[in-house]
């Protein structure tokens, strides 16, 4: 208790004298004796409060245990040690930390006698905070033994159930590897929504550093994150966003052929991606602020002009040739990379109604079809798409055959016009009548 002094012995001989008995005794092949002699001194250094020579004793009997590769008896003495009354953290630290070295883990015959230790030491660990570093190093551990024998879900619920974000002992790294990995896990499950979960516990702040071993964490956490994107929501504009803060990492942008691949990819992302103020606030940033290495990627470059141009887009365009052996497209397999190229065209047929809308108030369906090359049910569809997502005003008068760009104003709107348009006209009238008295107040003058 608090403010309580707990008397202290030394044990110290005991150990001393109790170490080279048990040895014999093991040597003898009469280990499970030499353990009960061990907790025996064990007991008395725990009662004594000796926590030097409770470490001592405890570490020498599961050393004992391991010479002779007893596992079973290993198992059995580690879950024996850890249950005993008023048992000292130190010491079951201590414990576990040797226990879960190579010199144990590697040293098992065969992986199930691993994974039986793991479990031992995670369930000595279990609801434990000061072991809960070494608790999610072995729950690391033995998710990869579980994946490795093809049981990925099994893997992925174990790992998952390790909250490392509320882990003051774990350095950010090492957090952040822990996370990476349930993502990566997550996904090999495809379980979509608990990915989604995991990933917004990686902030942006958390990724930042000059350090390349936080700079290759960052890079597999947005090649995780392309992943979930195309294959859970196919976003695009996501997935460019994920490209570009792969190119803007120091160690990309060090090696030519990386950095090319990444803005490359980002670009063609981008034009895959729904119209928005923020997709065409970063085509426009791109192509201002990458002038420079835009240059060394001409086709993209091309790309970005005719996009940020208010001019009709012919499709197929000239680079498709180039957009379709890249290797961002077809990264997720051949279906994935249709689904792609199909959102392109539509993206360039939005595109072009857009334009056409800037440039006509009214124009015939079948005019605007003919200049769009679309059938006119095609370029229906797709005007409707774009007024139901709010991108565009348009009304379809199929018996006129013909569309409106220019939204129908109510007679309070016309009204309010018709007024500010007056008060325009009277402001230039007085500005008019004064500038006149001005130039003839100057001619008497002289």
């Amino acid at each position: 208790m608090d403010g309580q002094l707990i008397e202290k012995k030394d044990c110290s001989a005991a150990v001393a004298a109790a170490l080279p008995e048990a040895k014999s005794l093991a040597d003898a092949g009469k280990l499970a004796e030499a353990v009960e002699l061990l907790l025996g001194v064990e007991k008395q250094a725990r009662m004594g409060n000796d926590v030097t020579s409770l470490k001592e004793v405890v570490l020498a009997t599961i050393r004992l245990v391991r010479e002779k590769k007893d596992w079973e008896q290993m198992n059995a003495t580690l879950t024996q040690i850890s249950k005993r009354r008023s048992q000292n953290k130190a010491a079951i630290s201590a414990m576990v930390q040797e226990a879960m070295g190579p010199s144990y883990l590697d040293a098992t015959p065969d992986v199930e006698t691993k994974r039986k230790l793991i479990v031992t030491l995670r369930d000595i660990t279990d609801g434990k905070i000061f072991v809960e570093t070494e608790r999610a190093r072995l729950t690391r551990t033995l998710s990869h033994l579980l994946e490795a024998e093809g049981k990925v879900a099994e893997a992925c619920d174990i790992i998952q159930d390790v909250h490392v974000e509320t882990y003051g002992s774990l350095d950010k790294q090492e957090k952040l590897e822990f996370i990476l990995e349930q993502i990566r896990l997550t996904l090999a499950k495809k379980d979509f929504i608990r990915t989604y979960i995991i990933a917004k516990k990686v902030t942006k702040k958390l990724l930042e550093g000059e350090d390349p071993a936080l700079q290759a964490l960052k890079l597999k956490f947005y090649r995780l994150m392309i992943e979930y994107h195309s294959l859970a929501e196919k976003e695009a504009f996501e997935i460019a966003q994920h490209y570009h803060s792969i190119y803007n990492t120091p160690v990309v942008r060090a090696e030519e052929s990386e950095w090319r691949a990444a803005l490359s990819a980002c670009v063609l992302f981008l034009i895959i991606a729904p119209h928005s103020n923020q997709q065409s606030d970063m085509l426009h940033r791109l192509v201002r602020q990458e002038e420079d290495q835009l240059a060394q990627l001409p086709v993209y470059k091309e790309i970005l002009k005719t996009y940020t141009t208010r001019e009709i887009i012919q499709y197929p365009l000239p680079q498709l040739p180039d957009i379709e052996s890249h290797p961002a497209l077809t990264l997720y397999g051949h279906e994935l990379a249709q689904h792609w190229l199909q959102q392109l065209r539509t993206r360039v047929i939005q595109h072009n109604i857009r334009v056409l809308s800037a440039y006509y108030k009214k124009i015939r369906l079948s005019r605007a079809a003919d200049l769009l090359s679309l059938d006119v049910s095609e370029l229906e569809n797709n005007i409707s798409t774009l007024v139901s997502e709010g991108a565009l005003y348009a009304r379809i008068d199929r018996p006129a055959n013909q569309v409106s760009f220019a939204p129908t104003k109510i007679a309070e709107e016309t009204l309010s016009d018709w007024a500010a348009d007056i008060s325009e006209l009277l402001r230039l009238v007085e500005r008019t009548t004064h500038l006149i008295n001005k130039e003839q107040m100057l001619h008497k003058v002289v």
